[in-house]
């Protein structure tokens, strides 16, 4: 059974004694309902309705075949699905999963420097430890000062080193940087709610300006958010892959690029016909030094 406002309201309203037409309700599970009789057909001139005959019944089979235990609290809960929790689903039907829900909101956030934010009202600091990151999960209470830039990255591994490519942003004071994925829309709905200046670092290639242009650019627009372009990119492209971009043109080869700010490394992309990952930027010399070993004592344990 797909579990829908509309449907709960129709089935609150037969248990109520109330009649619904039968080109409102349709699909198997009413064949079920009539086929086991807890639903009648009714006949008005060519119209025809449903009715249920034995409320007590009825109510009785909701809960035997699909567990809804109380109609008017699911519905309560069908229509604050977004707030409603999977422990209050358990225990107005007995199943957490009684509707598809996301449990896992947010993004991962990364800096090399202190990051002031505010979660909820109370302040905080963005700076996680070498080798992880910070998961923002009540993303809608979060935010930081105007002045932080946010820099999404497209890639996994420049996202983990980030601090190798500090020599890239040096004109960015205090970029927060944020990871694409998940792909939730999660970061987006964030992006849209807060005043800050995004800036996308992604690959350099037809798939990136067009993962730029449609998953930010169009909702940002061009005042609240560019692609970032290095000074040598140009001078990088010869090196790319040629592979890559073969893959791509098909697809993105004559795309029209909305942002002019793009267009020069669009045209130099298709003139080499080449694509550049931005892999390429993470310097391995500015890697933080690995952990020293752990030297501590042996704890004493007594049994």
């Amino acid at each position: 059974m797909k579990k829908t406002v509309a449907l709960f309201q129709k089935l609150k309203l037969l248990s109520e004694g109330g009649k619904v037409a039968s080109s409102q309700m349709r699909g198997e599970e009413v064949r079920e309902m009539l086929a086991d009789g807890v639903l009648q057909k009714q006949a008005h001139g060519r119209h025809v309705c449903y009715l249920a005959p034995d409320a007590e019944a009825f109510l009785a089979y909701l809960q035997n075949r699909w567990g809804i235990t109380d109609l008017t609290k699911s519905l309560q809960l069908l229509q604050d699905k977004e707030g409603a929790s999977r422990a209050q689903f358990t225990q107005t039907t007995g199943d957490s999963k009684f509707i598809h829900q996301r449990t896992m909101t947010g993004f991962l956030v990364n800096s090399y420097t202190d990051i002031p934010a505010t979660l909820h009202g109370r302040p905080v600091v963005i700076h996680p430890a070498e080798g992880s990151f910070t998961y923002i999960y009540d993303y809608t209470a979060f935010s930081v000062p105007e002045e932080v830039v946010i820099i999404g990255v497209e890639n996994a591994e420049n996202f983990r080193r980030i601090a190798s490519q500090r020599n890239l942003f040096q004109a960015y004071n205090r970029p927060l940087f944020v990871s694409r994925y998940p792909q939730n829309g999660d970061l987006l709905r964030w992006l849209l709610s807060v005043p800050n200046h995004y800036v996308h670092f992604g690959d350099f290639d037809l798939a990136g300006i067009h993962i730029f242009l449609t998953e930010f650019f169009q909702h940002l627009g061009p005042s609240r958010s560019e692609f970032f372009i290095p000074d040598d990119i140009y001078q990088r492209l010869p090196s790319g892959s040629y592979e890559r971009y073969k893959v791509q043109y098909n697809k993105f080869g004559s795309m029209t690029v909305a942002d002019s700010r793009l267009q020069p490394l669009f045209d130099a992309i298709n003139r080499e016909h080449k694509g550049y990952d931005q892999e390429g930027y993470i310097n391995e010399r500015e890697d933080p030094p690995p952990a020293p070993p752990y030297e501590g004592r042996r704890a004493n344990i007594e049994v």
